[in-house]
């Protein structure tokens, strides 16, 4: 029996933080939606699982901020490396003071079902968006395989957050450009007694079993539980590609923190490349835009990317109430509110990526006054945590930054 056609003010493909956000802020904005996913939920993410005050502050606005921080609550980032470990808790900012982390499994499902029982949200899981329509680069109906059937959706807006392949999005042209830094990461997760420790750390200096220094860096995040989430990564270009194994330097890394940690055995263990810092072309069309991973919306100094995939959705939803001309709007959108960031931060981790750096920097950051001043303020750029309107003197510095580099084009960026 063959189905009718599906019309829908929003669909919207990929269910993750970007996704599920999107379809509340739609439904409370009065759109009928189509929330999709080609799996069926709870499913896997890699991921660090680590929420900084300023992804709390998103989950405020889907009135989850409780149901998330009520279960475990971090005070910011513990450095350690190069003879040092800094305390770097979380600043007094726009965003608040309070952190957490949450395996992704149980975070994106809990986030898929918020916006499934919302009024005027529609749910497929197990749905793949196969092919779009394009009419004078509009998309006027979208072939979905969903149930062993094709379905027909007609939306009037589309929002992509498919994540960091993002398929659907290459079929509408995006192009990621790997000749900016990306990263490359593995994570496991591991029982311990110290699930509940407060702080996220992250091991600066990252040596493989031979004692090697490596080009990356290390995580262990508590969940609050009897886990936490290790991992390890690393910057890479295409001219400078980072020449290391992830899953087997995560091993290594693992036994290193086995004993002090009480690590048992790490399991789930997972791997991915992620585009970061905008390094995306063809993010919006006539009616659709890319959100959070599949825009490369990740943060090019340390990988986070859950933040702005729940800004992104909010974002797009406020700006469909403003305009219909999105493929103008939505690249500039998302420049003003990130772009001078992200050039900075690209710039500063390309310097990662020469492996002379952080054997000359890295004992100068984490001992004496640069582990007292200089790591901290790190920590917070790291942890997403300026904005435009800040104005202390870490905020002024990187503002700072920015301007004096601003004549440099440091193109793509969302164009």
């Amino acid at each position: 029996m063959a189905h009718p056609d599906v019309a829908v003010d929003v669909l919207i493909v990929g269910a993750g933080p970007a996704g599920s956000a999107a379809a509340y802020h739609a439904a409370h904005a009065g759109q009928s939606v189509l929330l999709i996913d080609a799996a069926s939920f709870p499913r896997d993410k890699t991921c660090g699982d680590g929420l900084t005050p300023r992804a709390i502050k998103e989950l405020h606005s889907l009135h989850l901020a409780h149901q998330v921080t009520s279960r475990y609550r971090n005070q910011g980032l513990f450095l350690h490396g190069y003879g040092g470990d800094v305390q770097a808790p979380w600043p007094e900012s726009t965003f608040g003071r309070l952190g957490s982390a949450m395996k992704r499994r149980d975070f994106d499902t809990l986030l898929f079902r918020h916006a499934q029982q919302q009024d005027g949200v529609d749910t497929w899981e197990n749905a793949e968006a196969l092919s779009p329509q394009l009419y004078a680069g509009r998309i006027e109906q979208v072939e979905v395989r969903h149930g062993g059937e094709i379905r027909m959706v007609r939306p009037r807006m589309v929002l992509v957050a498919d994540g960091v392949r993002s398929s659907f999005g290459r079929k509408l042209g995006r192009q990621w450009h790997r000749e900016q830094v990306y990263g490359i990461a593995a994570r496991a997760y591991c029982t311990t007694a110290r699930g509940d420790d407060p702080w996220m750390h992250s091991h600066v200096e990252l040596r493989d079993e031979q004692g090697h220094l490596q080009p990356g860096y290390g995580w262990i995040f508590p969940l609050g539980s009897d886990e936490v989430n290790i991992g390890c990564g690393a910057l890479s270009t295409a001219a400078r590609p980072a020449q290391i194994n992830t899953k087997k330097l995560l091993l290594s890394y693992a036994a290193q923190q086995r004993e002090h940690w009480q690590l048992e055995p790490s399991r789930e263990i997972a791997s991915a490349l992620l585009p970061m810092g905008g390094a995306i072309s063809s993010v919006a069309g006539a009616n659709w835009m890319l959100l959070g991973d599949a825009a490369a919306l990740v943060n090019p100094l340390n990988g986070e990317g859950i933040d702005y995939g729940m800004e992104s959705a909010r974002l797009a939803v406020e700006l469909m109430g403003h305009t219909s001309r999105v493929r103008e709007a939505w690249p500039r959108l998302l420049r003003e509110h990130y772009g001078e960031s992200f050039r900075l931060a690209r710039r500063l981790a390309r310097v990662l990526t020469y492996p002379q750096f952080l054997p000359a920097a890295g004992p100068v950051a984490m001992r004496g006054i640069g582990g007292r001043v200089l790591m901290p303020a790190a920590a917070r750029l790291m942890g997403n945590l300026i904005t435009d309107s800040d104005r202390d003197l870490v905020a002024r510095v990187w503002h700072g930054a920015q301007r004096s580099l601003g004549w440099v084009d440091d193109t793509p960026l969302w164009d």
